[in-house]
């Protein structure tokens, strides 16, 4: 599952494990890229998908950012030119649409949460985009404007939407304030805005 293979490289290079399978992860997940240029994780399932998935893509691009931040590995160029691609995908569906209808492709990439876990909404990709100071793109600007449409009066994002799993405890609760979609919806306009 790339999903799974992502976040366990992103936390490996985070803790700093010394372990040479990594380069062997990454060039697994490089080898992984669907024909669009991103990446699903039931690739090899049937029905054999013919398109990337953006939940999969996400947790693949974060790890593989991680480790050529944290890293410096011999693959970066790869690396970065699979990034390159998998960034073109996503800007050609302005991150949340259908490059085909124009339509939303799933509400849920819409709505802001917090924890995402595996899991895509807009905000997480807008805060990948500019974790690599990527250029301005006239094809985010659906996305810039519906970030700023879901802030509140109070100056804040909410959490709209929680997804299952453990917890030992709730810091925000669904559809009040949350500070962490705030703090990163304002690093995303923050990098916005400065283009």
């Amino acid at each position: 599952d790339r999903c799974v293979v992502g976040m366990v490289l992103s936390l490996a290079v985070y803790f700093e494990i010394d372990d040479q399978r990594l380069e062997a992860i990454a060039e697994n997940l490089l080898a992984e890229l669907m024909p669009d240029g991103a990446w699903n994780c039931r690739r090899n399932r049937r029905p054999r998908p013919t398109h990337s998935s953006f939940h999969t893509t996400f947790n693949v691009l974060e790890g593989l950012r991680d480790y050529i931040e944290l890293r410096n590995p011999p693959l970066r160029q790869e690396i970065l030119a699979a990034e390159q691609r998998a960034l073109e995908l996503l800007l050609q569906h302005k991150l949340f649409r259908s490059d085909k209808t124009g339509q939303v492709i799933d509400e849920k990439f819409t709505h802001l949460a917090y924890p995402p876990r595996w899991h895509y909404d807009v905000l997480r990709g807008l805060v990948y985009f500019a974790r690599v100071n990527a250029l301005h793109d006239p094809r985010l600007q659906d996305a810039i404007d519906l970030l700023n449409n879901r802030r509140r009066k109070d100056g804040c994002w909410p959490v709209q939407q929680k997804y299952s799993g453990k917890v030992f405890f709730d810091m925000e609760k669904t559809g009040g304030p949350s500070r962490w979609n705030t703090l990163r919806a304002l690093r995303v306009l923050r990098w916005w805005n400065a283009h």
